[in-house]
Parts: structure tokens; sequence; C-alpha cells
């Protein structure tokens, strides 16, 4: 069945339009409360948010969706996706929701569900939600109405939790760490976490107004922390997006670590203490080929999935490993979270620097990349990967890049676009197969 409300990572669009406006989110949260409505005890839901200035309307339209079905609600203010996911497990919630869009800019907004255990929704409950949504609400009697309030110790209990994921006897006294918190969820508790593990740091992207997450800023906007860090001669900085479940690492040159060598750094320090589980590590179709060559050789693995964490996440489960995550930066560590999580990320790769007692740039580049190259086609309808010539054009340029390499060709799950990737050991071929599809999908359109 097509989705009209999900996509790859929860509802997602732009604000006051399509899904998002705040008619239709009264709607999602009753929708939502409704399924999660069984048993007969007392029903509970965790909303937390980032921090965009539309974030006010959809949290209000949430609460006014969920307690008319008779959920009582908890609200956290600003945090990261994470810590919502965490809270509803620890305080018994039926039902988490985190309003946030992301990396993406500040007129977009989204809600990304948790079940009460603290994972993400499968795609049959979504389908299941989406279904109440058009339907009408089952509201319930006025004496039955939930109620909602807000908690003050929400941002102490995951600042808890995330130091917990360091080893007792590990500290980062001496290290100098540049923290950009994209004017997002993290801009609190991430500097605060770093900080009382001993580290100096110099934080960024820390000032939110309602409408600068993500601006120039965080783990997508990469200029301002790569000088910052060199300005400042600090060992390491830290970038994580909107809503921080994401995290892209500079080292002490400048030079930033994208999620592929931060999962293989994780996974073979794991690997040679014995506890990385699975035998490998999960990632997407997205990850590099030189991921794959290099856990090859440390006779690991590689499994691929879909682009979307959650798709990770599944993979983990059935598989029983504990570290998974994607190229863009989430990393997915079960050992210490249900879902995605840039600062335990960032915790564990500043701890490895503290035990290798390597700089960074050393210690961080894991392996050799191979050329990779993604460009994105926005289309205005249609299925242009549905057409006879661009097909034609994609088996071309598989055959060609057989044994040498691999060709990723996917619409997007959050806007119009046709991503083309192509990876190979020869960087001139890799540009031309990449143009020559990239062409065949503007022709069809």
């Amino acid at each position: 069945m097509a989705r009209k409300f999900f996509g790859t990572d929860g509802i997602r669009g732009r604000t006051n339009e399509g899904a998002m406006t705040a008619a239709t989110v009264m709607k999602v949260g009753q929708a939502a409360g409704t399924h999660f409505l069984r048993g007969g005890h007392r029903h509970r839901v965790v909303i937390g948010k980032d921090t965009r200035l539309s974030g006010y309307m959809m949290e209000s339209a949430l609460v006014a969706g969920f307690t008319s079905v008779g959920m009582d609600v908890i609200m956290t203010g600003p945090l990261p996706t994470p810590a919502i996911a965490l809270l509803t497990r620890e305080m018994r919630a039926d039902l988490g929701v985190m309003i946030s869009a992301s990396h993406n800019p500040f007129e977009d907004n989204g809600i990304k569900l948790f079940g009460p255990d603290g994972y993400k929704l499968s795609d049959e409950a979504e389908a299941a939600i989406e279904l109440l949504i058009e339907q009408e609400p089952l509201l319930v009697q006025p004496e039955r109405i939930g109620r909602a309030r807000r908690i003050d110790d929400a941002s102490g209990r995951y600042i808890h939790a995330v130091k917990q994921s360091v080893a007792s006897d590990i500290r980062f006294d001496g290290l100098k760490v540049v923290v950009d918190c994209a004017n997002g969820a993290a801009y609190q508790v991430a500097p605060s976490a770093i900080w009382e593990l001993g580290a100096e740091v110099i934080a960024m992207g820390t000032e939110p107004n309602g409408t600068n997450i993500n601006d120039g800023v965080g783990s997508t906007a990469l200029d301002a922390i790569k000088a910052r860090v060199v300005d400042e001669g600090a060992d390491i900085g830290i970038a994580l997006d909107g809503d921080a479940d994401r995290l892209i690492v500079i080292d002490e040159k400048g030079q930033a670590v994208d999620g592929d060598q931060i999962m293989g750094l994780i996974a073979t320090r794991l690997n040679d203490r014995g506890d990385l589980k699975g035998g490998g590590v999960v990632a997407t179709v997205m990850s590099n080929l030189g991921l794959e060559r290099y856990l090859k050789d440390k006779g690991l693995t590689l499994e691929r999935t879909k682009v979307g964490d959650r798709y990770v996440l599944e993979r983990m489960k059935e598989g029983g490993f504990n570290v998974g995550g994607e190229q863009s930066g989430h990393m997915i560590l079960t050992d210490f979270g249900t879902t995605g999580d840039g600062t335990v990320a960032a915790l564990r790769v500043l701890a490895s620097v503290v035990r290798s007692g390597k700089p960074a740039s050393e210690l961080l580049h894991v392996f050799d990349p191979v050329p990779q190259l993604l460009k994105n086609v926005r289309y205005s309808g249609g299925k242009p990967l549905e057409a006879e010539s661009v097909k034609s054009v994609i088996a071309e340029a598989e055959k060609e890049l057989e044994g040498s390499g691999r060709l990723v060709i996917r619409p997007s799950g959050t806007e119009p676009v046709i991503r083309v990737m192509a990876e190979g050991d020869d960087a001139a071929q890799v540009e031309r197969v990449v143009d020559r599809i990239c062409d065949a999908v503007r022709d069809a359109v």
C-alpha cells in the first residue's frame, strides 16, 4: 500500500502545508493514541521536540490529539531524538513522539514515533496509524480526557544515561573538543555530557532562536566547525544534526570523518575486545565499498539494507548485531540505546582517542574509501525510474561496473528527488556512469 503520510523516517514536510498543518498533526496524535490504547491502565505518551519555531504549534496540536482520545502527555521540551526513545522506555510510556525534521531547514518539521520498547515503529504499525488518521477519531468522555504536564529532569536523565556508555575509568581530561549542536535539540545536553567527562569544550551552534537550526552549522554544514577546530587548535570536533541522532567527526586537521569511518573504528575496537556481536556491521546500500572491503579483510561482514536507520536497526535486531548505521552519520549502538545517538557515538570516539593516544586524523582514518559520487535529480511528477529509456541506461551502467564497483539508484523517501550513486576504483568511470543516468532521468521527466 502506498504511504500517504509516513516516509523513511516518520512524517515530514513543510510546516503549514500537507501533513504538517496543526489540524493534520492533531489527527496524527488521535490516531497514534488510539492505536496504542491497549489494556485498562492509564496510558501516557512522552513528547519531545527540537528547537524549530513550529515545534510549539506541533506540540500543542499533538497534546490536543492525544488527550482527546484519553492519553496523558508528558512534555520534555527540546531534547535529542534518542533521549525521547530512552525516556519512553524508562517512564513506561505507551508511546514516544519526537517533533523534528532532523537535518532539514527550519521551515520543515516532522514527527517520529517510538513504541513502548523505545524502538521506531514497524511498517505495519505505521500503516495501521495511517488508516486511523483518515477515520473519525474515537473521542473519550469528558471525565476520561488525558492530562498534560511538563517535566524538568529530562535533560539530566539523558546526560546521566549517555555518560554510562563510557567505561568508568575513562576521562577526557586534556582533550580540547569543539561541539557543534546545529542550534538544535542537543544544544544543552551534548556539551554538558562531554564537559562533565573532563574535556575542555568549545561549544558552537548552541544559540537556537527558532529559525537558525541547521543554518550554516551542524553535521550538514561543516565549514564552520572545520575552521573552528583548526583555529582553536582543538584535538577533535563533534558535529551533530538538528535532532542529534547523527554524528560527523572533524579531525585536528579540519578534515571530516563520515559515518562509514566511524562505524569501522567502533566495530574494530569492539572486535579486538571480543565485544562485537553479529560478526560484523549493518549499514545501508549507500555505505562505501571501501568499508565492506576493510571489514572483509578483518573477517567481518557488512550487511546492507535499504536507506533509513529504522531498516538498519531491524536487521540488527534480527541478526543480533550491536553496531550499525549510515554513512550520513546515524550511529546505532544497541548496547547503549534503541535508535541512532550522535552523542553516544561521539563519546565512544572520544574514548577511543583517549585509549589509543593517537591523533584523531590517524585513528579515524580506518580505510581508504573508493571513489563515490552521488547526484540528485529533482522531478515534478511521474515515475521516471520506470521509463524504458532509463532502465536501459541503468542496465548498461551496471554491466560496466560489474566486478569493480556498485550502482545505487533510488527515489528519496522525503522529497521528489531521484538519488543516483555510483562507486568504483576508477573515479572517471564513476562520474561518467552517474552523469549518463542523471541525463536519462532528466530526459524521462
